[in-house]
């Protein structure tokens, strides 16, 4: 594998050519030659192109900004020149769903200037994959503009046909993206959160996001016509999308394309369009399996706020602590040990110190025996929203953790806006989430942000940024007035929001026999819970469930097993919705897992092994539906059973209604069988 960059720059163009680039268009492929984009001016108007292996992927879109004081310069464009380079590299992850990560693509960059008195520099930059394609505006270094204000972003995305679209709505449920799926043609939709995936009417699978969202807005997708969409800015309070300092650049505009929805799940487009690594020292960051008092308090046996059934008090995390380091779990999460927690607190988040405990919770204490059982703390912030509050306590808060040895820290911003005006996911959001990651770093801290902006890949930049909320998680399970997630929200999760990045999904309920609101209830069997350890992928992974629930149950073997960093992926099979099973294998050694899931109806699923290593014999432990298991009327059987296979074998799993199988496969030494 080559770890160069080879760097093919030609002028292509040089002033006066306007009609020529209307007339023929300029070229780029991916390395294999089946992606392919155009890009022209028509008018003087810029406009892209997507094809995939000869078919119109995307038709010609119109690009570019509407800009406050400029829309009469920014109307026509002329070329000034193109350059074309190529990269074939590989880099390594610290953590991840693969080790090692190819980066392979083709550049195109057009150099444009606007017509008009005050001509306006802007280049457009298109990297062309073998999976797929993103490009970015910058707005280069420049006399008479020093910075600019964006109004608009007029990017879009024409479509030849009224595709079907796996999609979330913008803002009109809640403002962290924590709504269930829908499907639908593309004519049934508004405006909508992106990852959204597409599936075409020539069988191809396409996702739109972004990727490297820096000091900019979030983009949504709005209709503008039965099959287009345009790149819909989240707004600052003024009505204000963007304020910019030139230069800069926009974040890319990501379309992975994928012959299989699984080529979807294994794509790294989005991760090799982010800045490398800028942390000198990533050895502090470690991927980790923990447990917390948070499922106890969603199923209000304990409460965030002082009172007799106060959840993070010294003798309760101290049992906790316990649990943990018997089964050998590195962690325990602790929310609302802080002082702040005490009435509507989601309405007025300035209560809240980020320094202050409890008096029923000594840190001091808790983090000393913690660290004798070989356990961590894992620290908590919410916010309620309150930025401010929390930014002006930010360093004194960090390095009271850093002080006590509490190297990881959920944060939380539950309210529909941040400091009572802002979006989550428009710029403020943006620069705020971005400072947080950055401060948590030089205190050699791992964040887990909940309520956050939608992830990009900013993983790759800061890898201490561990895994995110930003979607809907199993806490539904326990008080959601709709009866929960049904059983095909995690059959869409893989190919919508898991295209963002690692997700704290929390699996790992055992008990189905909880009443907080009638009729909402963890729609799955036990073994399909084990399997979202594989399925849904976050390197900070919880067991959720409280810890009596686990005790003597054999079950509870394979999340003490289970890695949660992974060197290799595989989709086995999938229909998006229906059922999934993916192959894992543990970042450090040469066993695999597999997790395969499905919706509401059971079904058998034939699994080729043929990705396992030829030569060898693995042991399969196998966690599968038991006698009669059913995620309605009897979710709770598992059947343990264990056998020897190997890389010319296929397997047959049969899934319950709701339900699925986990398995460990560990190979056996050669001259074993």
């Amino acid at each position: 594998m080559k770890n160069s960059i080879l760097a093919i720059s030609s002028l292509l163009i040089i002033s006066n050519l306007i009609s020529s680039c209307n007339n023929q268009p300029l070229q780029i492929s991916s390395p294999d030659r089946t992606v392919e984009v155009l890009f022209t001016l028509e008018d003087g108007k810029p406009r892209y192109m997507v094809t995939k292996n000869g078919n119109t992927v995307i038709e010609f879109s119109a690009m570019g900004f509407d800009l406050r004081g400029q829309t009469d310069s920014l109307t026509r464009y002329r070329l000034i020149s193109a350059d074309r380079n190529t990269t074939d590299e590989s880099w390594e992850q610290p953590w991840g769903e693969f080790r090692t990560i190819e980066d392979r693509h083709n550049e195109l960059v057009v150099h444009l200037v606007s017509d008009g008195r005050n001509g306006i520099l802007m280049d457009i930059r298109f990297r062309v994959f073998d999976d797929g394609v993103g490009f970015r505006y910058a707005f280069p270094e420049q006399r008479g503009l020093d910075s600019v204000v964006i109004l608009d972003e007029l990017t879009r995305f024409n479509f030849p046909d009224d595709h079907q679209v796996w999609w979330i709505p913008v803002h009109s449920e809640n403002s962290y993206y924590e709504s269930l799926y829908r499907k639908s043609q593309i004519s049934g939709t508004d405006t909508i959160n992106t990852p959204a995936t597409f599936e075409t009417r020539d069988g191809l699978y396409l996702a739109i996001h972004e990727a490297d969202l820096t000091d900019f807005a979030s983009m949504t997708l709005r209709k503008v016509h039965p099959t287009q969409y345009v790149s819909e800015l989240v707004p600052w309070s003024n009505g204000v999308k963007v304020y910019a300092k030139v230069p800069f650049e926009s974040p890319w505009r990501t379309i992975i394309i994928g012959e299989e929805p699984g080529d979807l799940v294994i794509s790294t487009l989005m991760l090799n369009l982010n800045d490398p690594c800028k942390l000198d020292d990533v050895s502090w960051i470690e991927p980790s399996k923990y447990i917390g008092i948070w499922w106890g308090m969603h199923l209000e046996k304990y409460t965030w706020g002082q009172g007799p059934n106060h959840g993070a008090t010294t003798k309760r995390v101290m049992r906790y602590i316990d649990f943990a380091g018997e089964h050998g779990l590195d962690g325990v999460l602790v929310e609302g040990w802080n002082r702040g927690w005490d009435g509507d607190w989601s309405e007025d988040g300035t209560k809240f110190s980020f320094t202050e405990s409890y008096p029923d919770f000594d840190l001091e204490k808790i983090t000393s025996y913690a660290a004798e059982k070989n356990v961590r703390l894992i620290g908590h912030h919410e916010t309620g929203g309150a930025v401010a509050n929390y930014e002006n306590q930010m360093e004194d808060a960090f390095a009271l953790y850093q002080q006590h040895g509490v190297n990881a820290v959920k944060t939380g911003y539950v309210n529909k806006y941040l400091d009572g005006s802002e979006w989550h996911d428009g710029q403020f959001g943006v620069r705020h989430y971005r400072k947080v990651v950055e401060t948590a770093a030089r205190y050699r801290i791992m964040i887990d942000n909940h309520e956050p902006v939608k992830g990009t890949g900013l993983q790759r930049t800061f890898p201490n940024l561990m895994t995110q909320e930003g979607g809907r998680g199993q806490e539904y399970d326990a008080w959601s007035a709709d009866g929960g997630n049904p059983p095909s929200h995690t059959a869409v999760l893989p190919f919508t929001r898991m295209l963002a990045g690692p997700f704290d999904f929390t699996p790992g309920t055992f008990a189905f026999d909880y009443s907080v609101v009638e009729g909402t209830r963890v729609n799955t069997t036990l073994a399909k819970q084990l399997a979202l350890y594989v399925i849904i992928f976050s390197p900070q992974q919880m067991a959720s469930d409280l810890p009596e629930n686990y005790e003597g149950n054999p079950a509870f073997e394979f999340i003490k097993q289970v890695p949660c960093t992974w060197s290799d992926t595989k989709v086995l099979n999938a229909v998006i919705g229906e059922y999934v099973t993916m192959a894992r294998k543990d970042w450090n050694s040469n066993a695999w897992y597999i997790g395969s899931i499905t919706n509401e109806e059971p079904r058998t699923l034939v699994l080729d092994l043929s990705f396992l290593e030829g030569g060898l014999y693995y042991k399969a432990e196998i966690y599968a539906d038991g006698e009669g298991a059913d995620y309605l009327t009897n979710p709770g059987p598992v059947k343990i059973t264990s056998r020897v296979v190997h890389a010319s074998m296929h397997m047959n799993l049969e899934l319950a209604a709701g339900g699925g199988a986990a398995i460990r496969l560990v190979p056996l030494p050669r001259q074993s069988k």
